[in-house]
C-alpha cells in the first residue's frame, strides 16, 4: 500500500469512527448562540453544529443575540449552551444569567474565538471559560497539536496531528484540565520559542462542565478528523449525565 493510500485509509477510519460513536444527546435541549466578528463565520459554525445535533435527536435552539440568556423559559430547560461569538460585548445582566446557568449545572462548550475570545472586558466570563486569547503569532502557520491526556473520553484514541491555521497563544486558568497542547517555534516572536500552550481543555464552573478547543478558525478545520472528533466529544462531555 502506498503512503497516500495509507493516509486516505486512516482518514476514512477516523471519520467512520466518529460517525459510529454514541454521543448521548437524544432529547437534550441545546442552545447555540452565535455572532460577533464575521471573519470566524459564526453562522456557518452554528448551522454545522446544529445540523449534527439534530441528527443526534437533540432539541436545538439558535439565537443571534445574547439577550436570550435572560429568557427564563429557555434557560430553565437548557442542558447545554454552545457559544460562537468572537469579541463583541455582552450586557452585565446577560453575562450574569449565563454564569448562573453554568454554575447550576448547564454545560458550556465552544471553540476558537467563539468562546475563548468573547467579551474581552468581562473578566468573570473569562474566569468561567478558563482562558482568553491574546495573540496568534505569524497568523496562519503550520503547527502540531499534541495529545497530553490520551485516556480522557474526549481525546482517547486520537493521536497528535498537524494543521495550518491560527495557533492561539492564550492566558489560562491553572485550574483547567489540559487535554491537548501546542508548542511555539519562536519563528515570529523569538522570546516564546518552546513555550507550550493548551489547545483543548475542560474545567468546572460551579456544577457546570466547560469544554474548550482553540481549533476552529474556519470551516475547513473541522474537515480534519481529529479536530472534528474532539469537538463532538467535547460537546457530548459538557452535558451532565
Amino acid at each position: 500500500m502506498t503512503r497516500i493510500s495509507l493516509l486516505y485509509c486512516l482518514l476514512f477510519t477516523l471519520i467512520l469512527s466518529a460517525q459510529n460513536e454514541t454521543y448521548q444527546l437524544e432529547n437534550k435541549n441545546v442552545l447555540i448562540v452565535y455572532g460577533g466578528w464575521s471573519g470566524h463565520q459564526p453562522e456557518v459554525f452554528a448551522t454545522k453544529i446544529a445540523s449534527w445535533l439534530e441528527k443526534q435527536k437533540a432539541h436545538v435552539t439558535l439565537s443571534q443575540s445574547t439577550e436570550i440568556y435572560l429568557d427564563k423559559t429557555v434557560m430553565n430547560q437548557v442542558d447545554l449552551i454552545i457559544q460562537h461569538i468572537t469579541m463583541s460585548t455582552i450586557k452585565n445582566l446577560e453575562s450574569k444569567a449565563l454564569q448562573t446557568a453554568i454554575k447550576n449545572g448547564v454545560g458550556l462548550a465552544g471553540c476558537h474565538g467563539g468562546l475563548g475570545d468573547s467579551f474581552r472586558n468581562d473578566t468573570e466570563y473569562q474566569y468561567m471559560v478558563g482562558g482568553q486569547f491574546v495573540k496568534h503569532p505569524g497568523g496562519q502557520v503550520d503547527y502540531t497539536v499534541e495529545i497530553s491526556s490520551p485516556k480522557h473520553k474526549i481525546t482517547e484514541g486520537i493521536n497528535d496531528f498537524s494543521l495550518h491555521s491560527e495557533q492561539y497563544y492564550m492566558h489560562i486558568d491553572p485550574a483547567i484540565e489540559i487535554l491537548a497542547t501546542t508548542r511555539f517555534s519562536g519563528a515570529h516572536d523569538s522570546w516564546i520559542e518552546g513555550i507550550e500552550i493548551p489547545v483543548v481543555w475542560t474545567k468546572s464552573y460551579g456544577k457546570g462542565r466547560v469544554f474548550y478547543s482553540s481549533l476552529g478558525h474556519s470551516e475547513d478545520i473541522f474537515e480534519i478528523p481529529e479536530a472534528w472528533k474532539i469537538m463532538l466529544r467535547g460537546i457530548s462531555w459538557a452535558v451532565r449525565e
